[in-house]
């Protein structure tokens, strides 16, 4: 074998060595990738879709309640395939419930929305609307949901969180489904990457801008629904619903947590501070 052949054989393996290195870096995982849908186009054919659907109930009595509330938060998918409400002129995905009997009053029912798609920028979230009835079926409270962001160490406890709170002894009923506002209105989203060890919520959060967002609401999503359990309670407690407000710094928060007893609220220095340094003056011996 020639040298110029070894030559060229070496020459011919780091070139595409050196090929498939490149390769590899220009390769992305599928679920890292820049999302190719446009988000705005996506909301809107699911708009598209909803209001394209038949209706099969327009008034309250109109629901079936056979499904008990769950005694722990249970996941439902609302979209293609859902039933559809017109209630005052808004179609909407709904559930209905029938309340458990002889629970001790006041008790909560959690609720949490999944960003529906794997890009925060290119997701919306369905926004509940509660409502709960008689026996008759006639409204007792209506309530728009606000739903807060929590970024837990699961699946479990990250999402969009609210409660509802049952307190009247005629509650019988509870439904749920998106009004007219808040299939309108967004959701405020604190990007924290730091705080996410799931590995597909970290990778996806980590590949988009820093910063906030506002999450806008659609017409379809993941919902989950059921008792409040400890779980969702201490998700719901540590969750963020908007911006906080700026402060005046560490140390100014750390002086009027635990103001030193010789500095006054004005930040001079106390008469008591002054006539103690006197009276020490004087314990040494100096002159005055």
């Amino acid at each position: 074998m020639s040298h110029r052949f070894i030559t060229t054989a070496t020459a011919l393996a780091l070139t595409v060595l050196l090929a498939g290195c490149h390769s590899v870096k220009v390769l992305v995982p599928p679920n890292l990738r820049a999302p190719t849908e446009d988000s705005a186009d996506a909301l809107k054919a699911a708009k598209q879709q909803l209001q394209q659907a038949s209706p099969c109930c327009s008034s309250f009595a109109d629901f079936s309640y056979s499904s008990m509330l769950p005694w722990q938060p249970q996941k439902f998918t609302l979209g293609s395939g859902s039933m559809v409400a017109n209630l005052n002129g808004t179609h909407s995905y709904f559930l209905a419930f029938r309340l458990p009997a002889g629970v001790k009053l006041p008790y909560r029912v959690a609720l949490k929305s999944e960003l529906n798609g794997r890009w925060l920028h290119a997701s919306y979230l369905f926004a509940p609307t509660v409502v709960l009835l008689d026996d008759g079926f006639q409204p007792i409270h209506t309530d728009d949901i606000e739903l807060c962001e929590h970024m837990g160490w699961s699946d479990e406890t990250t999402g969009a969180f609210g409660s509802a709170k049952i307190d009247s002894d005629k509650a019988r009923y509870l439904l749920v489904y998106s009004s007219a506002a808040q299939q309108s209105g967004k959701t405020y989203w604190e990007q924290s990457p730091a705080s996410a060890s799931n590995t597909t919520t970290a990778a996806t959060l980590q590949m988009n801008s820093a910063g906030s967002f506002s999450i806008p609401h659609g017409p379809d999503g993941t919902l989950w629904v059921g008792m409040m359990n400890k779980t969702y309670a201490k998700a719901i407690d540590n969750a963020i619903c908007k911006k906080a407000p700026k402060g005046d710094g560490l140390l100014n928060d750390l002086r009027t947590a635990l103001p030193l007893p010789w500095i006054k609220s004005d930040g001079t220095t106390s008469t008591s501070d002054a006539s103690s340094k006197d009276s020490s003056s004087h314990a040494s011996g100096s002159p005055q």
